[in-house]
């Protein structure tokens, strides 16, 4: 598991950028962090929604991952669904969690949702396929 993991880390370069630091909590759950910086805003001191999607495809992502990785497995997006509820600001500290709901054989089904400082900024619920690493 640990080398499917620190290959996702190293080759994540999205994630790089994006500077999201993540921790496995227990096979499935996961908790990811990030800081909003100025190069994530989108009009004037808020933070694009393209780059909350992101995260959350990592949170949702990543908990996927982390339930197969131990099977010699890696994970793709197949779909997922964002609900924004409130907006994310340029300095806000962002904490993603990310949760299995489902796994069975090939498709991984995990949930997600980030908080800044003040509450819950989006929800999501999304599908992920595992394959062999090989």
């Amino acid at each position: 598991m640990e080398d499917i993991i620190a290959d996702y880390n190293k080759n994540n370069l999205f994630g790089i950028w994006m500077e999201m630091d993540f921790q496995i909590d227990s096979p499935g759950e996961i908790t990811y962090k990030m800081e909003v910086k100025k190069h994530h805003q989108a009009v004037e001191n808020v933070a694009h929604g393209g780059m909350i999607a992101g995260m959350m495809d990592g949170v949702i992502g990543v908990a996927a991952l982390s339930s197969v990785a131990s099977e010699g497995k890696r994970v793709s997006t197949v779909e997922f669904k964002i609900n924004y509820l409130n907006p994310v600001l340029v300095g806000d500290k962002l904490t993603g969690r990310g949760k299995v709901l489902r796994k069975g054989k090939r498709l991984v089904v995990s949930s997600g949702e980030i908080s800044n400082e003040k509450g819950i900024v989006a929800t999501a619920l999304g599908t992920f396929m595992a394959y062999p690493v090989d």
